[in-house]
């Protein structure tokens, strides 16, 4: 039975840590653009958001309808990054019960 588990696992486990990857990336270029780091205008850089934006916008809308934001402040992303590390933490440990 492990034998056809453990795979999907690992998978699941990758997918997780590429997606938490993708929401940091989106959070740190979020912020670069917004403390004027990097210009809101580079052409890479708005590419490179609109594909983030993709990928993450539903996940958040979702989080976000279920907590209100403080101060303004959408909370969604970190929720998300906790969320994601617990995932990942519950797929690594069933990962060890496999080996």
């Amino acid at each position: 039975m492990s034998v056809i588990v453990e795979p999907f696992v690992f998978v699941l486990a990758v997918l997780v840590d590429l997606y938490f990857k993708v929401v940091v990336v989106e959070i740190v270029l979020h912020w670069l653009i917004h403390f004027k780091i990097l210009e809101a205008d580079n052409k890479y850089a708005k590419k490179t958001m609109e594909i983030l934006e993709q990928l993450t916008r539903p996940v958040y809308e979702k989080i976000g309808s279920r907590i209100p934001k403080l101060a303004d402040i959408d909370l969604s992303p970190f929720v998300l990054l906790l969320i994601l590390m617990f995932v990942s933490r519950i797929l690594h440990n069933l990962s060890e019960l496999f080996v």
